[in-house]
C-alpha cells in the first residue's frame, strides 16, 4: 500500500500483485442512462494514459458496470475482466477500523484505551510512548507515529524497476514494520489523558499495523481470521480474502502498470507481496461495494460505534480536494449534490489505484480499480481527479 498523501517522500511502498489470464465473464445489466455516464466516466480515466480501469456502482436498484482500456500484455490484450481480482490497498484500513469498533461494541476494547494496555513496552525508545497513544489515535491518524514505509532504511529502492524486482517477494512481519517507525522520533506525541480527541493529523500506515496486533491480542486469533470471521463470511463476500505472503493473485486481473521516476515506459509491477492490516485485503469491485453499503447503511456496526467512526478531523494535504475529514478509518469530503457528502478511503500499490465512495446512508456505492500508477508525474493527478468525478457522478446520478 501507498500512502495517499502528495509527494513522491510520502509514497514508500510495499508491494503487490499477481497476474493471470482472464476469463469470459458477461458484463451485468446496466440501468439506461447510469450505465452510458459511467462508460464516460471510465473512458475519461484512460484519456489520462490509464492502461485499464473497471467501476461499478450499487444500490437497492441493482448493480450497473463500466469498463475502458485493456487488461494488458500479459493477459493478451483483452478487457479488463468484469470480476477483476485487485488489492484494495489502503481501502483495507476500513475494515480493519470496522474490526476494532465491533470489539468495542463487545466490550471487549475501548477506544480509549491506550497502546500500552495491550501491547506492553511494544511502542517506546526515540521519544515514542505507548502510554500516550490511544486507540482512537491509532484509527484516526492522530497518534503521531511515524510511516514505516516512508522510514524505511530501503524505502528509496523501491522507487526503481531493479528495486521492485529485488523486493516482490519480500515480506516483513508487523512485528518489523513497527521497528522500523520506532527508529525515529515520533512527528508528535499525543496526551492520551485529554479529554477533547486528538486534532493534530497525520497519515501513517503504522498506525494500522498497531491496531491489527492490539485486535490479534484482544481476541487471540490471526487479523485474518477476524476479517473473514467478522465480514468476508457474514457478508457472503465470496470474492475478497486476505493473501498472506503469497505474491499472486487469482484470475481474473489485469496487469498493474507502474511509471516509475525518470522512467519513459512502464514496469510490469503485478507480482509481488506485502502488508497486512493496513493496506493487504484483496477484492474486486462488487466485493469492496458490498461491504460499503453494509457499514454505511449499520449492518456491521452498532448505532455507537459508527457514529464514532464518523468522528473526523482535518486532514490536510492528504488529497487534492478541499474540505476532507478523516474519521476511525473512513473519511468524508462534500460533494455538491448529495446533502451530508460523501465517505471514502481509497488505496493505492504499484500499479493499482483503488477509488471508491459511499452515500452516508449506505444507500449507493461506487467502486473502481485503474490499472496504472504514475509516480511523481502530474498525469497522476489528472488520473485521480477523473476517477473522483466518476465515484461524485454515480453517487449523485
Amino acid at each position: 500500500m501507498i500512502s495517499r498523501r502528495t509527494g513522491l517522500a510520502a509514497t514508500a511502498a510495499a508491494l503487490l500483485t499477481g497476474a493471470s489470464a482472464p476469463t469470459a465473464t458477461a458484463a451485468p445489466r446496466n440501468r439506461p442512462g447510469l450505465g452510458d455516464r459511467l462508460q464516460e466516466d471510465v473512458d475519461a480515466i484512460v484519456a489520462t494514459g490509464a492502461t485499464g480501469v473497471l467501476a461499478e456502482v450499487q444500490s437497492a436498484r441493482g448493480r450497473t458496470t463500466a469498463r475502458a482500456g485493456s487488461a494488458g500484455p500479459a493477459a493478451g490484450h483483452h478487457p479488463v475482466p468484469w470480476d477483476a481480482y485487485y488489492r484494495i490497498g489502503s481501502d483495507t484500513k476500513t475494515f480493519t477500523a470496522t474490526l476494532a469498533l465491533q470489539l468495542v461494541g463487545e466490550g471487549r476494547l475501548a477506544l480509549t484505551d491506550t497502546v500500552e494496555r495491550w501491547l506492553p513496552g511494544a511502542v517506546r525508545g526515540n521519544g515514542n510512548d505507548g502510554r500516550r497513544i490511544t486507540v482512537a489515535d491509532l484509527l484516526r491518524q492522530t497518534s503521531g507515529l511515524n510511516d514505516y514505509l516512508a522510514v524505511s532504511p530501503d524505502a528509496a529502492d523501491v522507487f526503481t524497476p531493479a528495486g521492485y524486482l529485488r523486493s516482490r517477494f519480500r515480506t516483513t512481519t508487523p512485528e518489523d514494520q513497527l521497528k522500523a517507525a520506532l527508529s525515529r522520533p515520533p512527528l508528535w506525541v499525543p496526551d492520551a489523558g485529554a479529554p477533547a480527541p486528538q486534532r493534530r493529523w497525520g497519515y501513517s500506515n503504522t498506525n494500522y499495523v498497531v491496531a491489527g496486533l492490539i485486535i490479534e491480542r484482544v481476541t487471540g486469533n490471526s487479523w485474518a481470521r477476524e476479517i473473514h470471521d467478522r465480514i468476508v463470511e457474514p457478508l457472503g463476500l465470496r470474492h475478497t480474502f486476505t493473501p498472506g505472503t503469497s505474491p499472486y493473485l487469482p484470475g481474473p486481473t489485469a496487469t498493474a502498470h507502474t511509471w516509475f521516476p525518470g522512467r519513459t515506459r512502464p514496469t510490469d509491477t503485478t507480482l509481488a507481496s506485502g502488508g497486512g492490516a493496513d493496506g493487504s485485503v484483496i477484492s474486486t469491485t462488487h466485493d469492496h461495494g458490498v461491504f460499503l453499503r453494509a457499514l454505511l447503511s449499520g449492518r456491521l456496526l452498532r448505532p455507537a460505534e459508527l457514529a464514532a467512526m464518523k468522528e473526523t478531523v482535518v486532514a490536510e494535504d492528504w488529497i487534492d480536494v478541499p474540505g476532507v475529514r478523516y474519521g476511525l478509518g473512513i473519511a468524508w469530503r462534500p460533494v455538491a449534490g448529495i446533502d451530508g457528502g460523501i465517505w471514502f478511503h481509497g488505496g493505492t500499490h504499484l500499479g493499482i489505484v483503488s477509488e471508491s465512495g459511499v452515500t452516508p446512508d449506505g444507500s449507493r456505492a461506487a467502486t473502481s480499480a485503474t490499472f496504472t500508477l504514475r509516480m511523481g508525474d502530474p498525469a497522476q493527478d489528472a488520473q485521480d481527479a477523473a476517477a473522483r468525478r466518476l465515484v461524485d457522478r454515480a453517487l449523485t446520478g
